[in-house]
């Protein structure tokens, strides 16, 4: 099973997905992709071995990944103030990969019916649904 982990501006949300996949799934293939090399390096500081950065990156590791997780932004053209770009954005959201996207109500794309969460509970719930994902392919 392929995890990619997508992810921008600092890379804090993608450290902990990273960080909190390898403990949960230590076995698993997992690659880190960030859009900037400051969220490639927080990543690869939560213990992603497989790291890359840049438009390229994600969309390559987009065909390969069997799942893709990271900020709602990610199938955002333009989002994560213009760090996703439209070819980016159309890799990752035409991917046969299962997307767990973590609905972060920011940089003008406001989610209805999400609430002020924590990151931390959101991850928690991005887990339990890569759990489940884990145990019974889609």
């Amino acid at each position: 099973m392929e995890i990619l982990v997508i992810d921008g501006q600092g890379g804090k949300l993608g450290r902990q997905l990273v960080e909190a996949i390898l403990k949960s799934h230590p076995g698993v293939t997992l690659t880190a992709v960030g859009t900037n090399s400051l969220a490639t390096e927080n990543m690869m500081k939560g213990g992603a071995k497989r790291i890359a950065t840049g438009e390229n990156a994600v969309i390559v590791n987009s065909r390969r990944a069997d799942v893709i997780l990271g900020p709602i932004g990610i199938v955002l053209a333009d989002a994560l103030l213009g760090e996703i770009s439209p070819a980016m954005a159309a890799a990752v959201g035409q991917s046969s990969a299962a997307k767990i996207l973590i609905p972060m109500n920011r940089c003008e794309t406001l989610i209805a019916g999400v609430g002020s969460q924590s990151a931390s509970a959101l991850i928690a719930d991005a887990l339990e649904k890569l759990d489940a994902l884990l145990k019974e392919p889609c």
